[in-house]
């Protein structure tokens, strides 16, 4: 009986090991929190998560399609092949072709996407000519691969001086020959409310409370954070990249009824909940 409560005490002290994960969720097998599905490799991608290998026969594909969008920035397709998008269980086991993707500008990483359309705003796109890349990852963050490759598709992008594409310009640019008077700036997309949100040291001030909103409002979302983090919508699937110690600001139309979490990926914090009546 001794020998069996050290065996099983020192099972219990191990844990899950190799998971490649610190946050799965209950109920799944210790052999998906494992690695069951593929190989889990040792290696990892450029942002540091391990890939899971899996044979090319039936494996995951992506590819990455950017055009210009009609008022602001790009619309980018992701064309996917053996895999679908599953937003309610990441964080969860890594299960076959399952998971979401991560999108990077020359290697920065932009947002994390839950679905096959993603809207890039001209604003966060400096002059010049850089490449786009999408990456699957599992539920589990780890990095599907084939052949020792991460499975992702890239994409080649053009922003002009004015940081729109081919020249085209937003609407709080004024006309030709117009211009602001001297020492103002473009007035900013106006909205109902404004709600101020800092988050230090993995704390969010002030403390998530519950906006309420009527249908059809605006809201903007200003959010500084003391690291580089993402900030996303449930239920509307808006994504916002949050610069180290840079205010960045998400106006948002509430044309959904519900209650809605605002959130932060990396660090997993919730900021708020939009109540939309």
């Amino acid at each position: 009986m001794l020998a069996l409560a050290l065996l099983l005490a020192g099972g219990a002290a191990t844990g899950c090991g190799g998971r490649a994960t610190t946050h799965h969720k209950p109920g799944t097998s210790h052999e998906q929190a494992s690695g069951g599905v593929g190989t889990l490799l040792t290696a990892t991608d450029a942002t540091g998560h391990r890939l899971r290998e899996v044979p090319a026969e039936g494996a995951p594909e992506v590819q990455l399609t950017v055009r210009p969008d009609s008022e602001d920035g790009w619309n980018l397709q992701l064309a996917v092949t053996n895999y679908r998008f599953t937003p309610d269980s990441t964080g969860g086991a890594a299960l076959p072709g399952a998971g979401h993707a991560h999108l990077e500008l020359d290697g920065r990483k932009l947002a994390r996407l839950y679905g096959p359309w993603y809207h890039l705003p001209a604003a966060q796109v400096p002059e010049g000519t850089h490449t786009l890349t999408v990456r699957l990852y599992a539920d589990d963050h780890t990095a599907w691969a084939v052949a020792g490759k991460p499975v992702e598709g890239t994409a080649q992008l053009t922003a002009t001086a004015s940081g729109q594409p081919g020249g085209h310009s937003h609407g709080d640019t004024p006309p030709p020959g117009q211009t602001p008077p001297p020492g103002q700036t473009p007035a900013p997309e106006q909205a109902d409310r404004t709600v101020t949100i800092t988050v230090r040291d993995g704390k969010v001030s002030p403390a998530p409370a519950r906006t309420e909103l009527r249908r059809g409002e605006r809201v903007a979302l200003r959010v500084t954070s003391d690291r580089a983090d993402t900030l996303h919508v449930h239920g509307y699937d808006k994504e916002l990249a949050l610069p180290a110690g840079q205010e960045a600001t998400l106006i948002l139309t509430a044309d959904r009824t519900g209650l809605f979490e605002v959130e932060t990926h990396e660090s997993s914090l919730v900021l708020t909940q939009l109540l939309v009546r």
